[in-house]
């Protein structure tokens, strides 16, 4: 019955138009604020029954149920919390904007105590309203937990007016309706509905149940009479026991409740609530397979559990990076007390661990928090930090602690520590002397074991391409001359990055010059060395290549053709600006030719062979040709136009030999 009728009062900071169409980006967000708000409602009956104001019924289990009504076009929600009375309504719901959770706490201070009151979501009033973005009617029962409270009833259909009464509702709690708009009848869809909660309400503390009122089962009561009596309409039981005990609901079966039984759809209890040295391995592995559908285990976690001078916890995945060529995304959800917040927020989680997977829960974030709140607060700041920190804290314990472990890690770990090194400079300082490099005899070492390891102090030669440098990876072996990979899209960067904080230090790829470890001990025979670079430039006559000639402890190699590092540099760099959209068409080739170093090795008797046929210029210029090629060949994949002249002149000089 309505006895009266209003216009709800709206904060001036807090105009309801801007609530309804803009103050949430995604409408589905409504869902999880009545929820939140249901569980708001259940935590604070909990905390006033322990503050002994309240005696919460022995068989009482909280729970929030939301239920879909496709055939009358309504989504309702029901919670067996503390409930509303008249007084309370007018407060919290016709006053837009009011901190229900504020007012509560300063109500109840005296029964309950600070910890408790601060795991309520609150903003009562303002989650509420957001329910208008999809709803042409809202409907609130409700019953307050006190003595003597009777039932109230709240209508709106506009939100910015309503109507109140008494209720037929009788039990203890909220029940909220909507009447789904036409343009948002997708939430009419109980697998919408049910994904949704999932999303933001996972990890609330009590348990959620999404049901389809209007979904039919076949009874499957084992009773012996041909009607069945159990008093529920052929689907969900309604007899109430707990489907496990013995069935109360008065047919004559065997004792065993075949209903089916109704299932939660959220996880009560996540993880990092628990502490860690209560955790096993398998119960870490279970929740990322649980959270990411990730069926590949993870590398390692690490769990956070901070209650001072901030309230954190959370677990971070390092996963298992599926190919280290294809750009790589990981997934860390932010949650304020277990509501889901969203997905990779730069300004709480640090930009490099994004690439990690992970649930980080600050306690102490709104639910509706604004991106230039998040890059202003010093609490969040400090949260970032932290984060940061006990990562870094992480690593280095499993790399002085657990070597063989870390460096068996490395393959999926190091795009992690390079991005984190190149974006946040304090992380690098932390972890500058735990970079390792996976070199060419499969060893793992850092930087300094590789500059105090090479006689040319500072220098660090890696390789980019395996089989492309596969000539160079063998005479460095051969040599015992180290070199490092370096072989994944980030480490264009990183190297530059190294050098830049450690001037004196150079990366020389594999191919870029010749090291001095390569050059033999011997006797040179500098004529032949004279004779044969100067047959090699005549015939190859390209200003853009330099030739020259050494004694190479390799007498297999005839030549090795060298691009200068400072070259290859400035054309990558071009191209990658070219790539990014730079404004007109570089002719790279014309700005940044290519600058080529060929050294001919006088240690092998193919070039020895050549200078001795130099006076035969059709064969000689053949062969000559033919070294330069198989030098290029092992610098850079040929053009089709290349491969074809090779192959004429392979089959040219092999027919020449017969």
């Amino acid at each position: 019955m309505i006895n009266e009728k209003g216009n709800i009062q709206i904060d001036q900071v807090n105009m309801f138009p801007v609530i309804k169409k803009w103050l949430y980006a995604d409408k589905d967000i409504f869902i999880r604020e009545v929820v939140s708000n249901g569980m708001d409602a259940i935590t604070k009956l909990i905390n006033i029954s322990n503050g002994g104001q309240y005696k919460v019924p022995e068989d009482t289990k909280w729970r929030v149920d939301v239920l879909v009504d496709s055939e009358n076009k309504t989504l309702t929600f029901i919670d067996n919390g503390i409930g509303m009375t008249e007084a309370e309504v007018k407060k919290y719901i016709n006053q837009v904007a009011f901190s229900g959770a504020k007012e509560f706490a300063e109500k109840y201070k005296e029964y309950v105590n600070k910890d408790a009151t601060e795991e309520i979501i609150g903003h009562f009033g303002l989650g509420f309203y957001s329910t208008f973005m999809v709803s042409e009617k809202v409907e609130i029962d409700t019953l307050s937990f006190m003595d003597g409270a009777e039932a109230v009833k709240w209508v709106s259909e506009s939100g910015m007016d309503y109507e109140m009464g008494q209720s037929d509702w009788a039990q203890r709690g909220t029940r909220i309706t909507l009447h789904i708009a036409e343009d948002s009848e997708e939430f009419l869809n109980v697998f919408k509905v049910r994904e949704i909660v999932r999303k933001y309400c996972y990890f609330l503390p009590h348990e959620i149940y999404v049901k389809d009122v209007n979904e039919k089962h076949e009874c499957t009561c084992d009773h012996e009479n041909g009607e069945c009596t159990c008093g529920h309409d052929h689907g969900e039981c309604t007899c109430g026991h707990d489907h496990g005990e013995e069935c109360t609901c008065g047919h004559d079966h065997d004792g065993e409740c075949k209903c089916k039984k109704e299932e939660p759809v959220n996880d009560t209890k996540p993880l990092w609530t628990k502490a860690p040295s209560e955790c096993t391995a398998e119960e870490y592995k279970d929740f990322y397979r649980k959270v990411f559908n990730d069926y590949n285990e993870p590398l390692f976690w690490i769990h956070l559990n901070v209650d001072y001078p901030f309230r954190l916890k959370g677990i971070l995945y390092f996963p298992q990076v599926p190919d280290k060529f294809q750009p790589f995304e990981g997934m860390v959800k932010l949650y304020s007390n277990q509501v889901f917040i969203a997905d990779n927020v730069k300004e709480v989680i640090p930009e490099f661990l994004m690439l990690l997977k992970g649930c980080i829960d600050c306690q102490d974030l709104p639910l509706n928090v604004s991106r230039s709140f998040l890059q202003n607060d010093g609490y969040v700041s400090k949260i970032s930090k932290h984060i940061t920190k006990k990562v870094a804290e992480k690593l280095k314990s499993l790399f002085n602690n657990n070597r063989d472990e870390y460096n068996k890690y490395w393959e999926d770990i190091n795009l992690f520590i390079k991005y984190g090194c190149i974006k946040d400079e304090k992380f690098y300082d932390m972890m500058k002397d735990y970079i390792v490099f996976k070199t060419i005899n499969d060893e793992y070492k850092t930087i300094t074991d590789l500059v105090d390891e090479n006689e040319e102090k500072n220098k660090i030669f890696y390789v980019t391409d395996k089989a492309q440098q596969a000539q160079l990876i063998t005479m460095f072996k051969e040599s015992e001359q180290e070199a490092v990979y370096l072989d994944t899209l980030i480490d264009r960067n990183f190297i530059n990055f190294l050098e830049y904080r450690n001037e004196k230090l150079s990366f020389i790829r594999i191919d870029s010059d010749i090291a001095a470890t390569l050059k033999s001990d011997g006797v040179v025979d500098t004529v032949l060395g004279e004779k044969a670079a100067e047959l090699f430039k005549n015939v190859i006559n390209d200003e853009n290549v330099e030739v020259s000639s050494e004694a190479m402890k390799n007498g297999n190699t005839p030549a090795v053709l060298f691009l200068s590092e400072e070259s290859r540099r400035i054309r990558e760099m071009y191209e990658h600006y070219k790539m990014g959209g730079m404004e007109g068409e570089l002719d790279l080739d014309s700005m940044f030719p290519n600058k080529y170093k060929l050294v001919l090795n006088t240690n092998n008797d193919l070039v020895a062979r050549i200078v001795e046929k130099a006076d035969d210029q059709e064969i000689s210029k053949l062969m000559v040709q033919q070294v330069y090629d198989m030098a290029l060949m092992n610098l850079r994949a040929f053009t089709p136009e290349e491969m074809a002249r090779f192959n004429e002149r392979m089959i040219e000089i092999m027919t020449m030999a017969l």
